[in-house]
């Protein structure tokens, strides 16, 4: 969706611009022409003024496009340069991000990509471990996902037991093994998964930490993740391929990410989120008459840079 938006938006922009660029080559001057014409023909102590501004009245087929051109290209470079707003519709992201959340994605921090075709016009960065990245869903590129940058091009990933083990990449000798990430429990209890209450950690992931949510009742499933070919692993355990990232939800028996479906490509990233700018919360009495859609408040705790 995000791309046909995309394609509709340029294709307007190139649209308008042609009228504007029609008026001010060709018939503003045939505007002007008139005027000049109509103005040699009488004296010029008889010329009328509203017959001049006749002649020099824009079309409606001019002045709408010339109307809504700069809008649509203030638009287009905003969301396809800089910042593109985005929602949060599901809880996969949970505790960091929650449903009803909006942000705010930086579009340039891994590169100025061009709206439709996704190519990188220039390098401006890559993916930082610890980053939270929207990007294409490697399965159907016209939906958005947004996870946390867990693995690195060349790095080794093993999910067991709940917790992320990291090898970073390495060349023979200089390979140390596995490091499990630090965990800390925070609390228990304040959320809960259909009635189970969920355990939340924070958890070290390189220079970031950052909260994390674990269901103690519910198995890793790694008879559902994705059996990685070349090379060769095991069940639970993934080498992340140059030009690809390991992404993975902070709540992590409730999201479908790398390690179920694979990694993500370079030209899959759309960019870096970096600030929730309003939050919905959409809790309500099951006797509420509300339609669910409807937000019941603004959880103003929630607005600021996204960590």
């Amino acid at each position: 969706m995000d791309m046909d938006f995309s394609l509709i938006l340029v294709v307007l922009v190139g649209f308008t611009g042609v009228f504007v660029a029609l008026d001010l080559l060709v018939f503003n001057r045939q505007r002007q022409q008139a005027v000049n014409t109509y103005k040699n023909g009488v004296d010029e102590k008889t010329v009328d003024n509203e017959v001049v501004e006749r002649l020099l009245l824009e079309p409606w087929w001019i002045e709408y496009p010339k109307a809504f051109f700069p809008v649509l290209a203030l638009v287009l470079v905003l969301r396809s340069f800089l910042y593109e707003p985005f929602q949060i519709p599901s809880g996969s992201m949970m505790p960091t991000l929650l449903v009803g959340d909006f942000i705010l994605v930086e579009k340039f921090s891994y590169g100025v990509k061009d709206p439709v075709l996704r190519s990188t016009l220039i390098e401006t960065g890559k993916p930082e471990r610890g980053d939270v990245a929207v990007f294409k869903y490697p399965p159907q590129p016209t939906v958005d996902y947004i996870k946390r940058v867990v693995g690195l091009p060349g790095d080794r990933i093993a999910y067991r037991g709940k917790q992320v083990y990291i090898q970073k990449a390495c060349t023979g000798t200089d390979c140390k093994g596995f490091k499990k990430l630090d965990l800390s429990l925070v609390e228990i209890g304040k959320f809960k998964d259909q009635m189970v209450e969920l355990q939340q950690y924070t958890e070290q992931l390189g220079d970031v930490a950052h909260n994390i949510l674990i269901n103690p009742s519910r198995p890793d499933l790694a008879s559902d993740f994705y059996q990685q070919v070349n090379p060769p692993t095991r069940q639970y355990e993934w080498v992340v391929p140059a030009g690809n990232y390991f992404m993975m939800g902070d709540n992590r028996d409730n999201s479908a990410d790398s390690r179920f479906w694979g990694f993500v490509p370079e030209a899959n990233l759309v960019g870096k989120a970096v600030f929730i700018w309003t939050s919905f919360e959409f809790e309500r009495d099951q006797d509420s008459l509300l339609p669910s859609w409807i937000p019941t408040g603004i959880r103003f705790s929630r607005i600021g840079k996204l960590k």
